[in-house]
């Protein structure tokens, strides 16, 4: 990725979309990374793997994501 930080993210409960801008050969693209905070003791952590009562907050998430860069491309 080029950007050290996404250009928008979309954050449901413990679940987050990360909006990244790229630069390629055929001009501007994006990307998606999707990211799950939990505890551990007293110390927050972070994890790319979803359990499956997450499944519909990351549907949530990359609705939004897909929303938010459809408009960007208009």
């Amino acid at each position: 990725m080029t950007n050290n930080k996404p250009v928008e993210t979309f954050r449901r409960g413990n679940i987050e979309a990360a909006v990244w801008k790229n630069n390629g050969e055929k001009g501007v693209y994006y990307n998606v990374t999707f990211n799950r905070t939990y505890r551990e003791g007293d110390e927050v952590k972070n994890s790319p793997s979803f359990g499956q009562h997450d499944l519909l907050r990351v549907a949530r998430v990359a609705d939004l994501a897909d929303q938010y860069i459809f408009s960007l491309l208009e």
